[in-house]
């Protein structure tokens, strides 16, 4: 504990200097300063504050799969993709890649060397942060030095570009984090110089001076640069945040416009390839309901942009534009995992349509940063449905290969799906599994969504509290009420089982508030303390609970979780079950394929079993009646394949004889989701957690009989 003691002064004497008051009565009251940091003035309030690095630890299967990407690419990546991330990477001084791969990576291995506290794996991420900090030049620039004559092309790296806006903004990332698990004051010094070289440098050179992608994800510029200022309280860094917001793609004006029918192909252009500043009619045009259109990475990373910014402005508008952003998304691209079509443009809400691995990974890390800020729970919900669905199934066990794509109704994985946009320039990749298939870019950044989860299962509150507002089994230390030390022991079977256990351990009685979060979709939830039952109000989905709490308290919460269905393409049906959706249990034989070309091997994947199943209207109109819900055996160990998965449903369906793969995807017949053909056999068949899937169908045609 006593890094976390001496971090938690730091930050004391940090808001002390501003001279916020400090009571010397030992009692909580709404003046005394949080341990942990907060927003300065004239930035708001946030309800929940983030914990130092290495404060929250994975439990049981969680903890599994740290140590599966321990073991795996996350850890190895520098022996697995050495020409790109190894020692020519010019971010450690060489002259290979040079732009945002090799940051990727480290935003993923720094923050799991913490969490599994595992040496190796620091001094791996260690080289980078160094070399970082110590060739910083006299002006204040970071990163790989601009070559002074452009060398010749190497096929697979990205040596150009060195000074490009877009990659710095990664390593920003990876420096925060590194000072929050060591408070290395180095850091502080670096960032405070590099961010005076933005403010000069960026009215001649503006985000988007040699490429777009830094104007499309300034909000990871801004994050960073408010964090520091609630450091240091340099005024300077205010009007580099209001510069680096005016030069962002305004994403809270194309949030928040109408729906555009009119031209289907100006906007498309505009928003995936044209450079900034556009002009006002441009802007208008510029919405995410079109069939194509946005870059679906960017559009991860900008949904997070209006609400760092909402901090400085205060407007609840800029919330209201990325609620509307989510909604928007989900009906005119979403899929039932939580994600939404977009191969690499946003493409619509097909079932087939492939969702790019990098866009889970920073949508993820998107409404973790706005959780903090608002406190908006529905946030806290999407990051769920997409952590337990959407996540688990784009990498392997043992996290060797990934998908860059995934879909909803995937049924073959081979190199002739031609459902991606992306498909000529990925050599038909994009599904299968591999190393550097479809794009190698996701090889290195989806290291950051497991950790990152982790890091935000429970927060600190101003008011010297405690909040899990997301479930997992795993623990936490942190200081509370008057500075007693606080650990909690998280046991849970969630999300396939509906109780959360929290046993509490202190050094001394402590008053102060526990704040827990009950999910949308459960509308009758207990909290027991000790075997009693709490019957305090839960208003909007977050039940707080202030009392005086004693070493060896046990707090309860149980989440009932109700069958249900929702609508999606062409009025296919999935079927839900609290967080998780649930697809059709298909085995798959996995076959190696090498091409000898830079996609390296990679693992196809064709069905065993069949799969053109629809489900019966009559059966879906009363789920809970008639849906069959299967506890398997099951003692927390690592849940995520067909093998282990710890729940099944039981559901009545038909074959659809026409339903047919046509180059490898499962379109649906054009019958508009209601199929009233020839009545086939009534079959039981078995759903699983979409998350325990390689092969599936999720949307399900429906048999109008």
């Amino acid at each position: 504990m006593k890094n976390l003691f001496l971090y938690a002064v730091l930050v004391m004497l940090i808001v002390a200097c501003t001279g916020a008051p400090i009571s010397g009565d030992e009692t909580v009251v709404p003046n005394d300063p949080p341990y942990y940091l907060q927003n300065r003035e004239p930035l708001i309030t946030r309800p929940y504050l983030e914990l130092p690095l290495g404060n929250i630890q994975a439990r049981g299967w969680l903890q599994t799969q740290l140590q599966n990407m321990q073991n795996g690419l996350t850890g190895k990546l520098d022996s697995v993709y050495p020409e790109v991330v190894g020692a020519r990477n010019g971010w450690l001084g060489g002259d290979g890649d040079g732009w945002e791969r090799g940051p990727y990576w480290i935003d993923g291995l720094l923050p799991l060397a913490y969490l599994l506290d595992d040496d190796q794996l620091k001094q791996k991420a260690q080289q980078w942060v160094e070399w970082t900090l110590k060739n910083q030049t006299d002006e204040g620039y970071i990163g790989p030095v601009p070559f002074a004559k452009a060398p010749p092309a190497e096929p697979g790296l990205q040596r150009g570009n060195r000074k490009d806006w877009w990659p710095k903004m990664v390593m920003l990332k990876v420096l925060q984090q590194y000072y929050s698990a060591t408070q290395d004051e180095r850091v502080i010094d670096c960032l405070t110089r590099y961010f005076r070289y933005q403010l000069q440098e960026l009215p001649n050179r503006p985000l988007d001076h040699l490429t777009l992608w830094a104007n499309r994800r300034g909000g990871d510029n801004l994050q960073v640069v408010y964090w520091l200022y609630n450091i240091t309280g340099d005024d300077f860094l205010l009007e580099l945040g209001d510069l680096i917001y005016e030069q962002t793609f305004p994403w809270t004006k194309v949030f928040t416009n109408e729906e555009n029918y009119q031209d289907p192909v100006t906007p498309w252009h505009y928003a995936r390839i044209k450079r900034y500043p556009f002009d006002e009619a441009e802007i208008n045009a510029l919405t995410i309901s079109k069939t194509a259109g946005f870059h679906c990475v960017n559009v991860a990373q900008g949904l997070k942009q209006p609400i760092i910014y909402y901090q400085r402005d205060q407007d609840g508008h800029y919330v209201d534009a990325v609620k509307k952003a989510l909604k928007d998304l989900k009906k005119y691209h979403g899929q039932p995992q939580g994600m939404y079509g977009g191969d690499e443009p946003l493409h619509g809400n097909n079932p087939v349509q492939g969702i790019e691995f990098c866009s889970v990974a920073e949508e993820m890390f998107s409404l973790e940063s706005v959780l903090q800020i608002t406190g908006d729970l529905a946030f806290a919900d999407q990051l769920e449905r997409i952590v337990y669905n959407a996540l688990p199934t784009q990498a392997t066990d043992d996290f060797t290969v990934r998908q860059y794509f995934q879909a909803a109704n995937q049924v073959e994985l081979s190199n002739k799906l031609e459902t991606s946009f992306e498909t000529n320039h990925h050599g038909g990749t994009d599904f299968v599994f591999g190393t550097l298939t479809g794009y190698p870019c996701c090889t290195t950044n989806m290291h950051q969504s497991w950790p990152k989860y982790v890091q935000n299962l429970y927060y600190a509150t101003p008011d010297r509290g405690v909040a899990a507002l997301l479930y997992a089994p795993s623990s936490v230390h942190l200081l509370v009420a008057d500075g007693r030390e606080l650990q909690i022991e998280e046991e849970t079977g969630f999300p396939f089982r509906e109780e959360v256990n929290f046993t509490l351990t202190l050094d001394g009685d402590a008053d102060f508030p526990f704040h827990m979060r009950v999910p949308s979709w459960c509308s009758n939830p207990a909290i027991t303390i000790n075997g009693t039952i709490w019957e305090g109000p839960i208003e909007d989905g977050l039940a707080v609970i202030r009392r005086t709490w004693k070493n060896g308290d046990v707090l309860q919460l149980k989440l009932p979780m109700q069958t249900t269905t929702s609508i999606w393409h062409e009025f296919s049906q999935a079927v839900e079950r609290g967080p998780l959706v649930y697809a059709l249990k298909i085995r798959g034989e996995y076959r190696m394929k090498d091409l000898k070309d830079r996609f390296r091997a990679f693992r196809e994947v064709y069905p065993l079993d069949d799969w053109n199943y629809g489900l019966l209207a009559k059966e879906l109109a009363d789920p809970a009646a008639n849906i069959q819900v299967v506890e398997r055996s099951w003692d927390g160990s690592y849940p995520w394949n067909l093998d282990k998965a710890p729940i099944e449903l039981k559901i009545k369906g038909m074959k659809i004889p026409d339903w047919k793969l046509t180059n490898g995807a499962p379109y649906f017949p054009a019958f508009w989701g209601r199929y009233s053909g020839d009545p086939q056999p009534i079959e039981e068949i078995t759903l699983v957690p979409y998350g325990c899937t390689t092969l599936r169908i999720t949307e399900f045609p429906v048999y109008d009989l």
